[in-house]
């Protein structure tokens, strides 16, 4: 059963940090790419991070570039989004999703998705 499992997000000030995770169950990393994507109230699901599967090769959307890092375990079949210099903007629910083989910032062709994590950025 394909399962991926958010969680870290929480509550934290403009500037702090956090880190999400996201294990993966039921199938290997190293065939599909993962992909972050948010969701802010009254707003489309947007794309801000992926790792491909095959060169671990990263993208990141224009708004997070510099303060987002997406990295990968393989002995733990985890995929990490490490933000930094949060901003009230980047408050949402936070959710991993799968994709093959390639990655993609825009919801084409993602056929599995957590349950997402709420991230709030507030003083």
């Amino acid at each position: 059963q394909v399962q991926l499992v958010e969680s870290g997000g929480g509550l934290v000030q403009p500037g702090g940090s956090l880190r999400l995770s996201c294990p993966a169950s039921g199938f290997t990393l190293d065939y599909y790419a993962i992909g972050w994507f948010r969701q802010a109230p009254g707003k489309e699901r947007e794309g801000v991070s992926c790792i491909s599967s095959s060169n671990n090769s990263t993208y990141y959307a224009d708004s997070v570039k510099g303060r987002f890092t997406i990295s990968r375990d393989k002995a733990k079949n985890t995929v990490y989004l490490q933000m930094n210099s949060l901003k009230p903007e980047d408050k949402g629910v936070y959710y991993c999703a799968r994709r093959w083989p390639f990655c993609q910032l825009k919801r084409i062709n993602y056929d599995y998705w957590g349950q997402g994590t709420q991230v709030t950025v507030s003083s």
